[in-house]
Formats: structure tokens, C-alpha cells, sequence
């Protein structure tokens, strides 16, 4: 079947290395607002008896998901054959159980919408925490793409003697599985929170690793609170001045200009367009959009399942 690539406004450099890579169609599509704030959308391309591949990182969704919507409507009322959405970075996975009375579990809210929009969904290292996977939330096929081997041959590629180090006790098998693709030494630091910008971080004695380079890694830098404080912990023990490599960048609120000091270099993936990004994942993408998805046969989720989940 005949792929069609059409990027949301913001996302076509990131569509058009992925239409390379797959030697798929890309097509453009306009996107504007009327005086009153609405909406308008138009695609540039012809989607009919075609695999409608919608690319949108959703680092501000709010600002991005209906015409998001909107797009997958037009494309399948004009006779694409599916229609699916290629989200580098995935939103409102925050919020997977209820925390206080009354709050809303967003995750589950926008899996659902997302589900009845779009046939399948492919993105990358989406923050799982409470949930096992994407399939226990998406009714739709999902895919979810590991870029951590692209991280550790970058790091390989790169660093020096490096010395791998995840900021938290989650981050344990990720940082491990890095360091043990390139044969490098990894540690992981200690992280207690106490709410969205209180972090507490305690390191291990690194004193052994003083002759190699601190490479935090990361899914997520947001806020940069983690980070900073885990550099700043580096600092304390007299390590180099520390790398750090993570997946998406999404630096909120002046995080960028707080980290980047504390950094010898900050490199990320391009599933959120930044200056840091170094590491590509274009080509990622376009292997699971050329291949069956991974995690084909989640199924509808009834009222008993519903239950199972936090809440």
C-alpha cells in the first residue's frame, strides 16, 4: 500500500526524513485560524486508497490536538485506506492515576481519544510508569520505539571513557542497557520528590570513575530539576564536568538556560524539534512503518479492565 507522510505545521523536517527513509509520498498540509480562533485545515496532497501517516510531536498538545483531528478526519473522509499517527513524543502520560479527589486520569482521557481518531499510533520511549504498556491504555495497535541503542552509539561515538549515569532508581535498566551496548560503566543515582519542582538527589561514592566522563541520561527533560541537581551532585564529588544525552527535550520554562551551564554538552533525539538535538530517529520510524506493528492486537478495554486500573 501507497504511504502518504503529512506533517502538522512544526514537524516537517521530521516528515520529510522520514519520507526518505521509507520512500514514502509526502504531501503538505495547511493549517491556520479563522478571526473567531477556530480552525482550518486543508491537505495538499490526494490521501484516497492510502496509508495516511499523520506526523506531530506532541510537546504542546493542547495547542495541537484538534486540528490534529481534524487533519485524520479529512484525510479518511477523503478516502485514505487508514489513517495513523507518528507522535515522536507522547503527551498526558503524567497523570496515570488520581493523585486527589476529583482530578481527571488524563492518560487514560486522551488514549481514548486518540483511539477513536486514529487506527495506530507510533512513537518513542513514551514515560510509561504505572502502566505496563501502551496497549493497556490504547485500544488501537501501538508501537513503541526504543531509542536507546541510538543513544549509547552516539554516546560510543562521541565520549570519551564515559561513565553511564541514570538520575533515578527508574532509570536503572535503561542506564544499564546503554552502558552495556558500548562496554561502559554505569551508576545510578537516588531521587526522592516531594512535588512537580522539589526533587531530593543523593549519589553514590564515583570516586573509583574519576578519570572517565559522566553521561547523564534521560527520557525526559521538562522541568530540569532532576538534572540540574544530579549535575550539581557530579560537581560535589570533583567528576568532570558532565555530558548529557536524553530523549526528549522539551526544556519548560527557562530549563534550557539553567541546564546548559552546568553541561559540557546537552544532546537529545529530534523527537521535540531543539537546538540540542544531535541524535535522529527518522530512520527508526520508518523501519516499524515498513514492517507490521509490534504490539498489533490490544482489545477493546471493558469495565472489568477499567477497574484494574489505579485510580
Amino acid at each position: 500500500m501507497q504511504r502518504l507522510i503529512l506533517p502538522l505545521p512544526g514537524n516537517e523536517t521530521f516528515a520529510s526524513a522520514l519520507a526518505g527513509h521509507c520512500g514514502a509520498e509526502l504531501g503538505r498540509l495547511e493549517a491556520r485560524r479563522f478571526p473567531d480562533g477556530e480552525s482550518y485545515v486543508r491537505l495538499h496532497a490526494d490521501p484516497s486508497g492510502k496509508a495516511v501517516d499523520l506526523v506531530c510531536t506532541l510537546s504542546r498538545p493542547d495547542d495541537q490536538f484538534l486540528r490534529l483531528a481534524f487533519a485524520a478526519d479529512a484525510a479518511r473522509s477523503l478516502g485514505a485506506a487508514e489513517v495513523n499517527l507518528v507522535a515522536p513524543y507522547l503527551c498526558y502520560m503524567r497523570q496515570d492515576k488520581r493523585f486527589h479527589d476529583g482530578e481527571g486520569i488524563t492518560s487514560l482521557s486522551f488514549a481514548r481519544l486518540v483511539s477513536s481518531i486514529f487506527d495506530s499510533l507510533l512513537t518513542a520511549d513514551p514515560h510509561l510508569h504505572r502502566h505496563p504498556s501502551l496497549s493497556s491504555l490504547y485500544t488501537i495497535p501501538t508501537a513503541t520505539l526504543q531509542s536507546s541503542p541510538l543513544l549509547a552509539d552516539w554516546i560510543r561515538a562521541h565520549v570519551e571513557r564515559p561513565l553511564i549515569i541514570g538520575p533515578d532508581e527508574e532509570s536503572e535498566q535503561w542506564a544499564g542497557s546503554i552502558a552495556a551496548r558500548i562496554g561502559a560503566p554505569h551508576a545510578v543515582l537516588r531521587k526522592t520528590r516531594h512535588g512537580d519542582r522539589s526533587v531530593e538527589i543523593s549519589a553514590p561514592d564515583l570516586s573509583a570513575w574519576q578519570a572517565h566522563t559522566p553521561v547523564l541520561v534521560d527520557d525526559i527533560a521538562s522541568s530540569g530539576t532532576t538534572l540540574a541537581m544530579a549535575a550539581r551532585k557530579l560537581a560535589e564529588q570533583h567528576m568532570r564536568k558532565p555530558e548529557c544525552v536524553i530523549v526528549h527535550a522539551l526544556f519548560a520554562d527557562g530549563a534550557w538556560d539553567t541546564l546548559e551551564p552546568l553541561f559540557s554538552r546537552i544532546a537529545s533525539t529530534d523527537s521535540v524539534a531543539h537546538p540540542s538535538n544531535r541524535i535522529p530517529l527518522a530512520g527508526l520510524f520508518a523501519d516499524a512503518l515498513t514492517r507490521k506493528l509490534r504490539d498489533a492486537r490490544p482489545g477493546p478495554v471493558n469495565n472489568a479492565d477499567k477497574e484494574k486500573i489505579p485510580a
